[in-house]
């Protein structure tokens, strides 16, 4: 089994800016990476084998659980091209779009 198939992706959750997700790498590769004390590019997260649509932004380091690579996103990003597309940030600043991401309502408030 590669190390890239081991790579755990979370669902989706959002606040009124952002989706989120967190990435949680095999404890293995997380050692081996070179720079542990800052954020990846995404040609770096990329290339330790990490697969999500465009748009998204390794923004966070959690210290107590290194291995747990923290992503963002601006609500209304295409997923095709990573741009924040003007129709869908109007449409998550109505709601529209959180619902149809198939969130949750706790999740939409």
């Amino acid at each position: 089994m590669s190390m890239a198939s081991r790579i755990e992706y979370s669902e989706k959750y959002c606040d009124e800016f952002h989706e989120y997700r967190h990435v949680i790498l095999p404890k293995d590769l997380a050692k081996s990476l070179p720079h542990k004390n800052r954020l990846l590019s995404e040609g770096e997260w990329r290339g330790i084998g990490v697969q999500q649509s465009r748009g998204w932004q390794h923004y966070c380091i959690h210290r107590p659980e290194a291995h747990i690579l923290l992503f963002r996103r601006p609500l209304g990003t295409d997923p095709q091209t990573g741009r924040v597309d003007a129709e869908l940030a109007r449409m998550a600043r109505e709601e529209e779009y959180k619902g149809q991401l198939g969130l949750p309502e706790t999740a939409r408030a």
